[in-house]
Formats: structure tokens, C-alpha cells, sequence
């Protein structure tokens, strides 16, 4: 039976209230939006909340989307854009 599971939760929370008291994190260098960064933390936030309350979905499309792994994968993502501006 599935768990909390922690380190995406902490990675959900992590996301959400940095996203909302330091929004410039998801601009570029001349403070427009930055769609890919935000795509890419919002994805990992999604990821987190659903796999870090312990929902694991029956479908294996879906069980992928919201896991652990996919949560790491787009924060890896956010951090490689960041990287190249």
C-alpha cells in the first residue's frame, strides 16, 4: 500500500512556496517569463504533491507522469535551464 512519500512532498512544498514569494526565479535575464523554467517546476510540483500524498495511479502512463522519478526529471530540467541563462 503507498505511503507518504517524503522527498516529493518536501520537493512539492519546496516549489510552491518559493514559486510564490520569489516569482523572478521563473524569468529570464531580462524578467520576462521564462515558460520553460516554470513548465518545468510546475511539472516536478504536480509529480510531487501526487506521488508525495501517496497516490499511486493504476494507469502506467499516469503511474510514471506522477512518480518520484518524473518529479526528479523535471527538476533536473528546471536546473539545466537555469544553467543556461
Amino acid at each position: 500500500m503507498p505511503r507518504v512519500h517524503l522527498p516529493c512532498l518536501a520537493a512539492a512544498l519546496t516549489i510552491m512556496v518559493v514559486g510564490t514569494l520569489y516569482p523572478p526565479l521563473m524569468a529570464d535575464a531580462s524578467g520576462h517569463a521564462d515558460h520553460g523554467m516554470a513548465t518545468a517546476l510546475f511539472c516536478a510540483m504536480s509529480a510531487g504533491f501526487v506521488r508525495g500524498v501517496g497516490f499511486v495511479p493504476h494507469i502506467l502512463v499516469w503511474r510514471w507522469l506522477f512518480s518520484g522519478w518524473a518529479c526528479a526529471l523535471e527538476l533536473v530540467t528546471a536546473v539545466a535551464l537555469q544553467s543556461m541563462h
